[in-house]
Order: structure tokens, then sequence, then C-alpha cells
């Protein structure tokens, strides 16, 4: 602790550390992947009471923003009667079972569950990489989530 004599020295919060990772609202920018290039970082303002400090930052960023219409790779990570479960990175995606093509049958005796061709010639189960249509999405406060279809030429499963 200072002595009566000698107040303290006002100082600056300590430099934001240089792997700065940023936030921004995935409704407006879409979901953070990378930040390229720090442009400017303005003076921290200290939150009263939380022990925060936070800095306005200009930067160049790489962004994954999904738009109806793209065509994008997905990981199956759950499988039901009501359809498939994605993830697309950060990202959710639900497929209906309206969405899968009609030649597809859910299969709940099979373990794990999955749907597959009577002929058995096309199986997608959890964990498998599938390519999909984003038909929708769903914006959140913090998340972005989107409803797909493998109901194109050359969407389902990623061999």
């Amino acid at each position: 602790p200072p002595s009566p004599q000698h107040p303290p020295t006002p100082r600056h919060p300590p430099t934001p550390p240089p792997n700065l990772t940023a936030r921004a609202s995935p409704p407006r920018y879409g979901f953070v992947i990378a930040v390229t290039t720090i442009d400017n970082i303005g003076a921290g303002v200290i939150q009263p009471g939380r022990g925060f400090v936070l800095y306005p930052v200009k930067y160049k960023a790489i962004v994954f923003r999904p738009f109806k219409g793209e065509v994008v790779d997905a990981v199956v990570t759950q499988v039901n009667k009501v359809g498939l479960f994605t993830e697309i990175g950060p990202m959710s995606c639900f497929i209906s079972r309206h969405s899968i093509p009609s030649e597809m049958e859910f299969d709940p005796n099979s373990n794990p569950p999955c749907y597959k061709t009577v002929d058995e010639d096309i199986v997608i189960q959890q964990d498998d990489e599938i390519r999909l249509k984003i038909v929708g999405t769903r914006v959140d406060k913090n998340d972005i989530f989107a409803i797909g279809s493998l109901m194109d030429d050359y969407l389902g499963l990623v061999s």
C-alpha cells in the first residue's frame, strides 16, 4: 500500500493481449472465425464492480455468416425420427425428415440410429459428414441456427 506522503500513481489498465479474441454480434456480422488485423484499440473503460475493462477495437476478421441457398458441409450430431441434427462449425442446423429424400428411411433398430436407402447403399448416421443446402436461418441474440435440406442434386453423404 502507498504511504500517506505518496498518493497512488494513476495507472492505465494493462495492454490487451496480442491474441485478442473478438466477439461480434452473430446476427449482424456472423461468427468471427479469426481476427486478421487489429486496426485500432481505443481507451479502456473500467466496468465498476466487475473487474473488467472494455476496449473499443476496430479490426478486420474472417467471419462465417450463412445465407439461404448456400451449400455447406456439416457433421451429423444426432439422428432421430424427426430428422438430422448437424453442426456447421459453430452453427447448429436441423434437417427435417421431410427434407430428406423419400428413398431414405429412418431405421430406429440400427445401432446407432440412421437414415438409409432400402438397399443400404447410402447410410447416414451420427458423426457422418454430409453436404446440405441451407433453406433458412434463425437469428437469436447470441446465435444463428439454420434449417437445411438434402433434396437437391449432389447433396447428402460426403464420401
